[in-house]
């Protein structure tokens, strides 16, 4: 009888390993179980991308309030176009708010911050955030940086 109590104590421990390392793998990359919340489209073009991915974080004032769709090519620009699906509850971005492409941590992890304007005209589904700040590439600036040494 101790021997049956032992393995279902044993795979219980298991059990509850496996479940715990499944929410952890799903927290880490990003994705869900449910997306039971309404969003709502918005459109932002940046010049460099540098490494931002589908399902990176939108976040406003460190707050994640979406995620990163898709990202495409602009033929006519030759610019990165980014499709981001914004929770609906967050609805009151004006027209003259900003995208930034941002880095977090030593990981270097990209995420597009949005900074709100003061504009009295709101986003509305599917339009365009004309304001963007690209993401700033750690090779080019070492390459700036060592162009005006040359110089100097």
């Amino acid at each position: 009888m101790q021997i049956r109590m032992l393995e279902a104590g044993v795979g219980l421990f298991m059990l509850a390993g496996i479940i715990s390392l499944t929410v952890l793998a799903l927290n880490v990359s990003g994705l869900t179980l449910s997306s039971g919340q309404e969003t709502y489209t918005l459109y932002a073009a940046f010049e460099n991308i540098g490494g931002l991915t589908k399902r990176s974080k939108v976040t406003v004032a460190g707050v994640t309030i979406g995620r990163v769709t898709d990202i495409t090519l602009d033929k006519n620009r030759f610019a990165g176009v980014v499709e981001m699906e914004i929770q609906a509850e967050y609805n009151e971005f004006t027209t003259d708010s900003t995208a930034a492409i941002l880095t977090a941590g030593l990981l270097g992890e990209k995420y597009i911050g949005i900074v709100p304007g003061a504009d009295e005209e709101f986003l509305k589904d599917g339009e365009v955030i004309n304001d963007t700040q690209s993401a700033i590439v750690l090779e080019e600036l070492i390459g700036r940086f060592l162009f005006n040494k040359a110089n100097n």
